[in-house]
């Protein structure tokens, strides 16, 4: 288990920001910015499902510069046939 080692630093002006010990993952910085683009999105009265579909083509764009495009479909399908939230993994022992 990761062990999060978040800080909180008083900036001069007042505002909490995170210290540079702040021990971020890619899922951190991901939902911070995706959920200010869904708070922005409901604050302009743009479409969440226009949003999310909008981010999904600029991921699979950033996916193709440096994939191939059956990595990508494949990515893509894993993601989609695994997406139920209500359903139990069975993962092998070794």
């Amino acid at each position: 288990m990761r062990k999060n080692n978040r800080r909180r630093a008083n900036g001069q002006d007042g505002f909490n920001r995170f210290s540079e010990e702040t021990d971020l993952s890619a899922s951190d910085v991901a939902k911070r910015h995706f959920d200010a683009a869904l708070n922005e999105a409901g604050a302009t009265g743009l479409d969440h499902d226009g949003l999310c579909r909008a981010f999904l083509g600029l991921i699979v764009s950033e996916y193709l510069r440096t994939r191939a495009v059956d990595d990508v479909q494949a990515e893509l399908r894993f993601v989609a046939e695994n997406c139920d939230p209500d359903t139990d993994f069975m993962f092998m022992r070794p």
